[in-house]
């Protein structure tokens, strides 16, 4: 079986295609800057690689480039059995992958309110794809979906209870998707059940977050309603007291819009460093830029506040997980977030952190209680996998229910 997972942004489409269940991703590839006359595309089959710049006007046209290169490179013959389509926010609907149906999309488009800069997108790349692959089965994974499982008194916020019940107003959580893998992956490599492994889950990217995972399931998340809340990020702010929106309205004049671009796209580290790539921001403090070394003292502090906060929520720790762009590449980072941990039994080799792998691998010190694995994400390949069990599990549903007939003597 072919599994095309898809991406789609608000102006621009990502995907990788997969043979299941061998999990070996075949062609992948983007297209950016939809809506303009010099997007750009990159498509992947195997080692070749192709990029191009030419006019794409819509998701409709992204699509359809994507479907033909797809059709004559790779499926020729084939046609295309699934589509895995991420989808930022479940509310608390969907915990669950669900086949796509006219009342699911209904529901992605009525949580629009609590991910307007997401699911309408992600919503719009369902509906082209349902056209352009209209053989396709189509299955929607929740980013929020991990997340699920938050006990009542980590999701809700003490605002009046009206709020919540009339606006579905608590935490629900982003980056479940990776946070599920890099889950899976470790404990796979710690080699003890799932529902006995506590982790803490640290994602870091140009978005961040970090998960509290007991007995293999999310009990609490630091991004919050929005993607906003939590840890210092790219350009976002992370948490900051609430009072402040209030006082720019009042005291700078700006608006409700001007403040929320404000902490979502001119904050974080490029409000802080006037750069939102860590790596230029590492470039910068290293040439004495004194505001590139507050913003990353900034970011690993928050980050080590996190931990500390989840090491008292969950008792017993068996490993810290650092994934994504940042959190698997970046030394600097891992050794001055762990820095000053060792009472909590955190202890990090130097040596083994400064090596890059591609795998799983361990940089705890000898002596060190709790496990410090960087572990790699690959969300594509989990919404894949996801997809197929899906896929699997109602095949194998309708074969159990089908009519048996006798033949005629």
């Amino acid at each position: 079986m072919h599994v095309l997972v898809l991406n789609s942004g608000s102006s621009s489409i990502k995907f990788s295609l997969f043979e299941m269940p061998d999990e070996r991703e075949v062609s992948s590839g983007a297209i950016e800057k939809i809506g303009n006359h010099d997007a750009k595309v990159t498509l992947k089959f195997l080692s070749d690689e192709s990029k191009l710049t030419q006019p794409i006007l819509s998701h409709s046209d992204g699509l359809k480039i994507i479907a033909n290169f797809l059709a004559k490179k790779v499926l020729t013959n084939q046609k295309l059995s699934a589509i895995g389509h991420r989808v930022v926010h479940g509310g608390e609907t969907y915990s669950d992958p669900q086949i796509i149906t006219d009342s699911v999309l209904r529901k992605i488009d009525d949580l629009s309110v609590l991910a307007p800069l997401h699911n309408p997108p992600n919503a719009e790349g369902i509906r082209v794809s349902q056209k352009i692959f209209p053989q396709a089965d189509q299955v929607a994974i929740f980013d929020t979906a991990f997340h699920s499982t938050l006990p009542s008194r980590a999701y809700r916020y003490p605002i009046p209870s009206s709020l919540y019940q009339k606006y579905g107003i608590r935490v629900y959580g982003m980056h479940g998707t990776s946070h599920q893998y890099v889950t899976q992956q470790a404990t796979n490599h710690l080699g003890k059940p799932t529902e006995s492994v506590n982790l803490i889950t640290i994602h870091l990217g140009n978005g961040c977050s970090m998960t509290a995972v007991k007995n293999g399931k999310s009990i609490d998340t630091s991004m919050g309603l929005s993607p906003l809340a939590g840890l210092m990020m790219g350009t976002r702010s992370g948490d900051i007291d609430p009072a402040i929106p209030f006082f720019l309205s009042e005291q700078a004049g700006m608006s409700p819009a001007e403040v929320d671009h404000l902490l979502n796209h001119e904050s974080g580290l490029k409000g802080i460093a006037d750069e939102n790539d860590l790596r230029e921001v590492l470039k910068q403090q290293e040439q004495g830029n004194e505001n590139a070394q507050l913003a990353l003292d900034m970011y690993c502090y928050r980050i080590k506040k996190y931990i500390g906060a989840y090491v008292a929520v969950l008792g017993r720790v068996d490993a810290l997980v650092f994934t994504a762009g940042v959190g698997e590449n970046s030394a600097f980072v891992r050794e001055k977030c762990l820095t000053g941990l060792e009472a909590l039994g955190i202890q990090l080799d130097s040596s083994k952190n400064d090596q890059q792998v591609s795998a799983v691998r361990e940089l705890q010190a000898t002596g060190g209680t709790i496990k410090i694995l960087v572990v790699p994400t690959n969300e594509e390949l989990a919404i894949a996998q996801q997809t197929f069990k899906l896929l699997r599990e109602k095949k194998k549903k309708f074969c159990v229910f089908l009519p048996v007939f006798s033949s005629p003597e």
